[in-house]
């Protein structure tokens, strides 16, 4: 781990990105020199790139799974348990962004049948953030990224999982929180050119979804030709509330070699983002 101490002063715009107060503050920073995983969030050790699950059942019952996406604001919301409670009641995957691990968060996690994994992006006053899965069975390999953010020089974290499948394929997982604060393109592109190195790789169903913070043309350009560049779908939302910076949505779920049953994106106060719930059937 390396330290940063940084003294901000008035910076409205970047103190709200990261939910902290604005004025004259004095934020101290341990941020990850390597990507890490960890599984046990209740007393978390991220020492690990990838971890592995000698355990995995299938992910699908039946043939059919639910997932749900949610940026969920670091919980800074009262009603973010409640929220997620519901937004989640049906389903077998969970994507979070922005998850803080505060006492909170550890409560809930504790209180359910979860199987957690949890990329470190960086802590705050000693409380990880990152990137969470949340799902009802273990997967078999869960592997950290991490893309720097040019101006804040704070990271973004990706995790990449992989699930077993009751027809014997094998589902990849990405949940993304994309770069944020760059005037470029060149850190966005190569955040998903290193996940396609790994994604080329994979024979079988893919999901990709995530905040994107896809709030200009360009960068949806950039998802879009690595979607196809994979062959992945955009899921139609039926009942589409997705949340959108200068008429763009930033968050997103692409899939692969699935049947998409339906997908629809609710409103909710508990957030800055509104969530993507999705049902799927295997082909």
């Amino acid at each position: 781990m390396s330290r940063y101490t940084k003294v901000v002063a008035g910076l409205g715009v970047v103190a709200g990105a990261l939910g902290i107060s604005t004025g004259a503050l004095n934020w101290s920073f341990d941020v990850s020199e390597v990507p890490e995983v960890s599984a046990n969030v209740l007393a978390p050790q991220f020492s690990f790139n990838c971890i592995k699950s000698d355990v995995a059942l299938p992910l699908d019952q039946d043939g059919s799974f639910s997932v749900s996406v949610w940026n969920i604001y670091k919980q800074q919301k009262e009603n973010w348990r409640s929220e997620l409670e519901k937004i989640t009641h049906d389903s077998g995957l969970v994507l979070l962004q922005e998850a803080s691990l505060t006492a909170e968060l550890k409560d809930y996690l504790d209180d359910t049948r979860w199987k957690v994994r949890m990329a470190n992006a960086f802590k705050f006053l000693n409380t990880p953030a990152g990137v969470m899965n949340l799902s009802s069975v273990n997967a078999k390999t869960t592997c950290a990224y991490l893309a720097m953010e040019p101006w804040l020089r704070l990271p973004k974290s990706a995790l990449l999982s992989e699930f077993n499948l009751s027809n014997g394929q094998t589902l990849a997982v990405v949940n993304l929180h994309g770069v944020n604060f760059a005037l470029g393109l060149e850190e966005y592109k190569e955040q998903f050119h290193t996940l396609k190195r790994v994604l080329d790789k994979h024979i079988g169903p893919v999901i990709l979804a995530g905040d994107f913070n896809t709030w200009r043309q360009a960068r949806l350009d950039v998802v879009d030709e690595f979607a196809r560049s994979l062959g992945l779908e955009d899921a139609v939302l039926r009942r589409d509330q997705r949340v959108k910076i200068f008429g763009k949505p930033l968050d997103h779920l692409y899939y692969r070699g699935l049947e998409l049953i339906s997908a629809e994106a609710p409103t909710t106060d508990a957030s800055d983002h509104n969530p993507i719930i999705a049902n799927f059937m295997l082909q």
